[in-house]
């Protein structure tokens, strides 16, 4: 059986192989090689792509022929989720602590499933601090105990990780930022790879074209205000 590869990427950091080659078997490489660089990133996520990979692997890009979605007015909190935001009393903040955030979700998966790599860490770290890269706490009183990050394109906000050590802490990060951010003009999360956890929450599939097409349309909103200045998130009904 003849093995296919997808193409190797040479310096440019704006070069990508066309999305529609990808292959099927595993679904969604498009590319291996290159490097973090904040450029790279953006424009692979501008493009519909994301790097995944694990420690010791080449760089490995990816757009899956299915994408996992979530329109942030369409989050869906279960009864549970009410209860224990109302039971616990937990505060939810936003670009509190970045850092501390990553290295939590590259913690919270163990060695056997290391892809939030140290290098990882350092890209998004850049990320970060130019702006494009934002992360949402979850505290119990001082503690904290919860939260996601990711890249934000416009009204796109591509989702990469998240953690949780207490009950439904993980879930009440993006519930509030899905207020937060609808609030502000966003109109999209990038799921990336569908999950019953995310369907769940809301969160619906798109053929690869359909989400391009939305994410291309998507990061020519400008958002409005304050969105990722650090601040302290309101309840969604408040």
């Amino acid at each position: 059986m003849t093995l296919y590869l997808p193409p190797l990427i040479d310096d440019d950091p704006t070069f990508f192989p066309p999305i529609e080659t990808a292959l099927t078997q595993p679904d969604g490489l498009l590319a291996i090689g290159g490097d973090l660089s904040e450029r790279r990133l953006i424009c692979a996520y501008e493009q519909g792509i994301f790097p995944w990979f694990s420690l010791h692997d080449p760089y490995l890009w990816w757009s899956p022929s299915t994408r996992a979605i979530l329109l942030p007015h369409a989050f869906k909190p279960s009864k549970s989720l009410q209860k224990t935001v109302r039971k616990q009393k937990y505060t939810v903040s936003i670009n509190h602590c970045f850092n501390e955030v990553i290295t939590r979700c590259a913690l919270i998966r163990g060695e056997k499933d290391v892809w939030v790599t140290q290098e990882m860490r350092e890209a998004y770290s850049r990320l970060h601090l130019s702006g494009k890269a934002h992360s949402v706490e979850v505290w119990e009183e001082n503690q904290l105990i919860g939260g996601l990050y990711g890249v934000c394109l416009g009204g796109v906000f591509c989702g990469e990780s998240m953690f949780s050590i207490k009950t439904d802490a993980s879930k009440t990060a993006l519930w509030f930022f899905c207020a937060h951010f609808t609030k502000h003009g966003g109109r999209l999360i990038d799921c990336q790879m569908m999950t019953p956890h995310l369907s769940r929450m809301g969160a619906s599939a798109l053929t690869r074209d359909d989400f391009i097409f939305k994410l291309k349309s998507c990061q020519k909103i400008i958002l409005e205000g304050s969105v990722f200045h650090q601040q302290w998130l309101r309840h969604p009904h408040e």
